[in-house]
C-alpha cells in the first residue's frame, strides 16, 4: 500500500454557468420578495472586481452579486421591478451605512 496511491474523494462538480446565473437570480428575487422598499445600485467594474448589483432594503440590509456588465445589471433590476441607480452618481444610502454600523456593534 503506497502512501500516494490512496483514492481521494472526488469533489462535487462545480455548477454550470447557467446554474450559477439561475442561483443568482433566485437569490435576488428572494431578497426583493422578503424585504420592503428594495432599491438596486449598480457598481461598476474595477481592476479588482467585476460589475456588481447591490440590493438595499429600507432597513439598510443589503446583498451584492456579480453580473456580467452594467447593462445586464440594469435589466435585472428592471425585471425585478425595483428602482435602480448608478452608485457613482448617487452614492450609497445612509441607511446602508447605519445597518453596517449596527452589525459591527453586535
Amino acid at each position: 500500500m503506497g502512501l500516494f496511491s490512496r483514492r481521494r474523494p472526488v469533489p462535487d462538480a462545480a455548477p454550470t454557468v447557467r446554474e450559477a446565473q439561475e442561483a443568482t437570480l433566485a437569490h435576488l428575487r428572494e431578497f426583493v420578495r422578503t424585504r420592503v422598499g428594495v432599491e438596486a445600485y449598480v457598481e461598476p467594474e474595477t481592476h479588482v472586481t467585476q460589475t456588481t448589483l447591490m440590493l438595499i432594503a429600507t432597513t439598510g440590509e443589503w446583498t451584492r452579486r456579480r453580473v456580467p456588465d452594467a447593462k445586464t445589471a440594469w435589466e435585472v433590476a428592471r425585471s425585478l421591478e425595483i428602482p435602480v441607480y448608478d452608485v457613482h452618481r448617487t452614492g450609497y444610502p445612509q441607511r446602508m451605512r447605519d445597518w453596517n454600523s449596527r452589525q459591527r456593534a453586535r
